[in-house]
């Protein structure tokens, strides 16, 4: 079998806030990855849990930041959840909604009625991240769900990967939300199936690439899916090492245009030029090929050392040394 990593695959899902942009920014390199990955005969699709937008003004988003992109190749936490809603309800039923125009019409496109007051009409709560939200709509939702509404949650992010930094996400809202109701919602975005499987579609072997261990890899692991971590938005070092070993990914990176190497190097798994000891002491091996620092990165998931404990870990060398703090990852 190729080495290549596009070679395995014949679909790339790929997360959007974060890995191929952080709000109005592209994440260097973006379009090009893309460009390679259709070149490669891979489809591509945008797999966003973030229901703000229609699929639409996705795409229009990504063109206007240089990357190619097709209407058919967007796929929305806010496109799942209305699919899930019209699942559950008869056509025509009462949906109140918390969130955008674009949740409402997605709501509206499956054959049931948006609305955004509670009401004894009301048979469901959609709830979608949205600027415009606040106490007033967030009161309605808990009214609605007290009544017994079922309440279906686009995704659970608590933070939104921006050029300015992390933002309150919707999951943060939600949080609030099932606080005042003591109820959780069915969530149709990553971590969780449904926007994953609409992603895939007709796909043999896709690919999920994103950065966040908790939606993106967590939802990976959830539909038996190899995965791709990039280091561009929320995930750390830190964070991949104090993750379980079954929550890790296939593969780890610092950014999407990893996509055009070879799977040994992106690989977690015991790298050519790192020596990691039982005590956690990391060397730079005599006879290495390659010792850059998530080469480093990788060997140290794959080594399982120390124990999601990064503060353990101690420099063997100078070249460890500086590897250990390109990563940002405290030497004991």
């Amino acid at each position: 079998m190729s080495d290549r990593l596009l070679d395995r695959y014949d679909a790339v899902l790929l997360d959007l806030d974060g890995t191929v942009y952080r709000g109005a920014e592209a994440v260097p390199g973006a379009a090009g990855v893309v460009a390679r990955i259709r070149d490669a005969g891979v489809a591509v699709r945008f797999v966003t849990n973030n229901a703000s937008r229609s699929p639409e003004q996705v795409a229009d988003h990504l063109r206007e930041l240089g990357v190619p992109a097709d209407l058919s190749e967007v796929c929305t936490s806010a496109q799942a959840a209305a699919a899930v809603l019209a699942e559950r309800l008869p056509a025509e039923a009462t949906v109140l909604v918390v969130g955008t125009n674009a949740l409402s019409d997605e709501v509206r496109n499956v054959g049931l009625r948006p609305t955004a007051q509670a009401s004894g009409d009301v048979v469901a709560v959609v709830q979608g991240l949205s600027q415009n939200v606040g106490w007033r709509e967030l009161s309605e939702a808990c009214l609605a769900i007290r009544a017994g509404a079922l309440w279906v949650a686009c995704n659970v992010d608590p933070t939104l990967p921006t050029e300015r930094g992390q933002l309150i996400g919707n999951g943060a809202l939600v949080a609030a939300v099932a606080t005042a109701t003591g109820t959780d919602p069915v969530v149709a975005g990553k971590p969780s199936r449904p926007l994953l499987d609409q992603a895939a579609g007709d796909a043999h072997r896709p690919l999920v690439v994103g950065d966040r261990l908790d939606t993106d890899i967590a939802g990976a692991v959830a539909a038996g899916l190899d995965s791709l971590l990039v280091l561009s938005g929320v995930t750390t070092p830190a964070d991949v090492l104090a993750a379980r070993p079954e929550l890790r990914p296939t593969y780890l990176a610092a950014d999407l245009t990893a996509l055009s190497g070879r799977t040994s190097e992106l690989a977690i798994a015991e790298q050519p030029g790192w020596t990691i000891d039982p005590d956690g002491r990391v060397r730079r091996t005599a006879t290495a090929t390659s010792g850059d620092a998530f080469g480093l990165l990788r060997a140290l998931c794959a080594a399982q050392v120390p124990d999601g404990e990064p503060g353990r870990l101690h420099a063997g060398d100078d070249a460890a040394k500086a590897a250990l703090a390109e990563l940002g990852l405290e030497i004991g």
